[in-house]
């Protein structure tokens, strides 16, 4: 039996790995698959990889590749989410805020530097035209964390995935005055060299599993209603959001890759490129 340590953000996206974990097919190909979920994101996840904290994650394109270019031992060997991560745009649901031009110099909530939160708000301020070099940002670690600091006015808005935000601004916390579509497929599978060096007859067979009940996943009865129940979720916007995402069983590739590297360059992200075969395994 190969163990095997994989993280993700406790999203519905990752539904398909614990389906396969409960219904014990990475057990019966041979595989411990040991699941931990990280509310802080894609910022959390690239240092798991870096300490050896977990050998596999389910990251997003931008962060990972971010951090492959600054150091990081890892490969992404594969597409998960084919499909754009839509960001909405939040703002507390007492401020004044109402459009974007109104948030145009506001002190920006960020799960972590490196992180999805952090990159896209770059990304859409690029996208505005506004002055990236003078943002401010709130570090705030989870979802929790960005309730209290857009409540107690110490960020002025927050960008994480829509329909994971949802509840709160269907509670009247939140208000979503825009979003923000990643230009590049949203998730990738990231592992660490070493394990992939030492596992890759059982990489190889986990992803084959994976993939196997991703490009089913939409087929499997209920499943909205599961996924409304396990994520706090209301129906409708399960079925919206069933509808826009799009899971991947195929490689990473070349053109892909230089398309996300070269606008986080453009973007001051990352200081330098790394060459496409340091990066995809």
């Amino acid at each position: 039996m190969t163990t095997l340590k994989i993280a993700g953000v406790p999203e519905h996206f990752n539904l398909p790995w614990h389906l396969c974990i409960e219904g014990g097919e990475f057990e019966n190909a041979g595989i411990n698959a040991e699941w931990t979920d990280v509310p802080e994101g894609t910022g959390k996840l690239c240092q798991m990889l870096r300490d050896g904290s977990t050998d596999i994650a389910v990251i997003l394109s931008e962060g990972i590749i971010k951090d492959i270019a600054a150091g990081n031992e890892s490969r992404i060997v594969q597409i998960y989410v084919e499909s754009p991560l839509i960001w909405g745009i939040h703002v507390a649901a007492g401020s004044s805020f109402q459009t974007l031009e109104d948030i145009k110099s506001g002190k920006v909530a960020i799960s972590r530097y490196g992180s999805g939160s952090h990159l896209m708000a770059i990304v859409n301020a690029k996208q505005q035209g506004w002055d990236i070099q003078n943002m401010q940002f709130e570090l705030v670690n989870t979802l929790d964390g960005a309730v209290e600091a857009l409540t107690d006015g110490k960020a002025d808005y927050f960008m994480w995935e829509r329909f994971m935000t949802k509840p709160i601004v269907d509670k009247g916390i939140f208000r979503r005055i825009d979003d923000c579509l990643t230009p590049w497929p949203s998730f990738v599978i990231a592992v660490r060299n070493e394990v992939l060096e030492k596992h890759s007859d059982a990489i190889g067979t986990l992803l084959d599993i994976i993939n196997q009940t991703t490009e089913d996943f939409k087929e499997i009865p209920s499943i909205d209603r599961m996924l409304s129940e396990r994520y706090n979720q209301k129906i409708e916007d399960i079925n919206e959001w069933l509808k826009l995402t799009r899971w991947s069983q195929k490689k990473l590739d070349k053109a892909t890759f230089e398309q996300v590297q070269d606008q986080l360059f453009e973007l001051n992200i990352i200081e330098g490129k790394a060459a496409f075969e340091t990066v995809a395994g």
